[in-house]
Formats: structure tokens, C-alpha cells, sequence
């Protein structure tokens, strides 16, 4: 198991999220080294953001949070992306990051090899690559910013399942895209953890929406009429929970079919308040970019070269130390439900 530490203590994560929004609402007060330069020189860091595909509602957000982050520590912040969620579409902006001479490339991956060659070229032109959301491999980058761990994204989907159907049952994943790296972890930490601590609950199918509402949509109506004895879905990504929760609100299978995994509050607000999904998971998205575009300033501007056990100053988020593999982790999921999740606004 990877680990970091950090110094903002994991129970005060979910007021945080809160206060932290506020922040970004207001302005907030500027990070230590918001002078308009960079530590590379006294020159701005240009930072691109490239997430998995545009148009993703938690992709707006990270970034959001990332553009923050830059705008503090006076650098000049870029957003680019593919409209599908392929590595083929990420490669061309990888590419143009490195002619363009960009000083820090952070981007959530669509497949951990298939881009590796690109990101390897851009690294030879001293661009910094920070990883954030979902991992390539070790070697094409500098430095992965994970969301939580694995082990703790994957149990605390299982724990609200479990939960949700009494701990037996007939259970379908609805995933992002085949190859994504974080999807795919998850799910096999998933399968783990329900063979040895549920065995009662079966994994009877799992398909992909690849980050597409329609076509998630699409793969929720054939779960359920493939598997009529369903009685819930997972869904380890925004689109799909959103996508599968929209069309069990507004069928027979409400409140007979359960639905959970990890979504947004805006997203997911109508869902909960109308009873058809109990519980679900996240982290802040906001600050998932925002400690990523902190942690893309470190690398370029030569304060840390991503070993364990260096230590970097993220901001409004305190000290962040590298762990192993050159990761970092932002910190535990947390479960919204009916009861808190009027108090949050991403």
C-alpha cells in the first residue's frame, strides 16, 4: 500500500471541503510566493491542465481548482482536451505542450502506457508531468497526485453497497472507459474485498459508459433488463452514477434498485432528495487540482524532484510529502448522504 502524509488531518476533511469552497468563491487570500513570479527565475510557470476529455463536469472542476491554484502562485494557467476520452486524443496536446515549451503539463490519463511516449518526449524538454485523478506508469511522470488511496476508494464503495442491500445480493459495475487505469484498480480491489469480506454479494456484470452520459445511460437500461434480478449498480465514476441514478429515478426499478459509487453534490442532489440513491462517495475535485497544479509548481520550479519524502507547500492546503512510486494523496473519500449533502456546493 502506497502511503503519504500530509498535515491537515483526514476527520476535518469534509468542513474543510466547505471552508475551502468559500475561499475560492471569495478570492480567498493569496498562497505564499503570489508576486506574479515563479520560483524558476523570477519567470510565471505556465501550467496546462489536460484533463481525461472537455465537457466533464468533474474535469470543469478540478480544473477549476487547479486554474485557482496557478492564479496564486502567479503563474499563467492553459486548459486543453480531447472531446472523447481516448489516449490518442491526448496525445496531440501533450505534443503541442512540449513545442509550445510549457514549464508543467498536470493531466488525468486516459490509458497508463499508451501515452507514456509522448509524455517521455515532453519530459525530455524539461516540461514537469504531474498525474492527476488517474495514474500512467511510474516512468512517464514526475510526480501522481491521487485523490485517496486505492485500497480506501475501493472500500468505502464496498461498505456503501454492502450497506445499501444488506450484504447480499446481485451487484453490476457501470465504469468509465475499459483501460482506465484508476477505474480498473478499483474494481479488481473491489472484487477483492466483497469475495473476502461479502460473499454473499455477486458481481454479475460489468460495462463501460466511457464518461459518456448517453451512452452510460444506455449501458444502465441494458444492465437491467440483462440481470432483472439487479439489485444495484456501482458506478466508480461521475458521469456514470449521474447517468445511471437519472435513469432509475424515472423508471420502475426506483427504490428497487440501488445506486451508489462516486459522484458529485450537484450532480447527485436531485437523486438523493428524491430517495433514489442513498449514499455515495467523493473526494473534492476542487482540491484534487488545486494540490495538483501546487504540486506541477514544485517539480518545474526545481524545489522538489518527486523522491519520497519530499515535502512541497500546497497552498491553502498545508504540507504535502511524496510518498512512494512518486505519489502523493490528497486524502480520504468522504459519504454524502440526505443528512450533509445540502452543505456542499461542486
Amino acid at each position: 500500500m502506497r502511503t503519504t502524509t500530509h498535515k491537515r488531518s483526514i476527520p476535518a476533511l469534509a468542513v474543510f471541503a466547505v471552508g475551502a469552497l468559500a475561499l475560492t468563491s471569495c478570492g480567498g487570500d493569496s498562497a505564499e510566493g503570489d508576486s506574479g513570479e515563479s520560483d524558476s527565475g523570477g519567470e510565471a510557470l505556465s501550467v496546462t491542465f489536460l484533463p481525461k476529455n472537455l465537457g466533464n463536469p468533474y474535469f470543469e472542476t478540478s480544473n477549476a481548482g487547479g486554474e485557482e491554484a496557478v492564479e496564486e502562485f502567479g503563474g499563467t494557467y492553459s486548459e486543453v482536451g480531447p472531446q472523447e476520452a481516448t489516449p490518442d486524443g491526448q496525445v496531440e496536446y501533450i505534443n503541442t505542450a512540449a513545442q509550445q515549451g510549457e514549464d508543467a503539463l498536470v493531466l488525468s490519463a486516459n490509458d497508463p502506457s499508451a501515452i507514456c511516449g509522448a509524455l517521455n518526449e515532453a519530459r525530455d524538454v524539461d516540461v514537469a508531468v504531474v498525474t492527476f485523478d488517474s495514474d500512467t506508469d511510474a516512468e512517464c511522470r514526475d510526480l501522481f497526485v491521487n485523490q485517496a488511496t486505492a485500497e480506501g476508494i475501493a472500500s468505502a464503495q464496498v461498505e456503501l453497497v454492502a450497506e445499501q442491500i444488506d450484504g447480499e445480493g446481485e451487484i453490476a459495475i457501470l465504469s468509465a472507459s475499459a483501460n482506465a487505469t484508476n477505474q480498473n484498480l478499483w474494481i479488481e480491489l473491489m472484487e477483492e474485498e466483497l469475495a473476502a469480506d461479502y460473499p454473499d454479494i455477486e458481481i454479475v456484470d460489468t460495462v463501460y459508459g466511457d464518461d459518456d452520459d448517453q451512452r452510460s445511460f444506455d449501458q444502465t437500461a441494458a444492465l437491467l433488463q440483462t440481470h432483472p434480478d439487479l439489485d444495484a449498480i456501482v458506478s466508480p465514476t461521475t458521469v456514470g452514477i449521474a447517468a445511471a441514478a437519472r435513469y432509475i429515478s424515472d423508471s420502475d426499478y426506483a427504490g428497487e434498485v440501488a445506486v451508489t459509487g462516486l459522484g458529485t453534490p450537484n450532480q447527485m442532489r436531485e437523486y438523493v432528495e428524491d430517495g433514489t440513491v442513498e449514499a455515495f462517495a467523493l473526494w473534492n475535485p476542487e482540491d484534487l487540482g488545486y494540490l495538483a497544479a501546487f504540486a506541477a509548481r514544485a517539480v518545474a520550479s526545481g524545489d522538489i524532484a518527486g523522491e519520497e519524502g519530499d515535502t512541497f507547500e500546497a497552498g491553502r492546503l498545508g504540507e504535502y510529502t511524496v510518498g512512494a512510486d512518486g505519489e502523493v494523496v490528497l486524502g480520504e473519500p468522504f459519504v454524502f448522504d440526505s443528512e450533509n449533502i445540502g452543505d456542499f456546493d461542486f
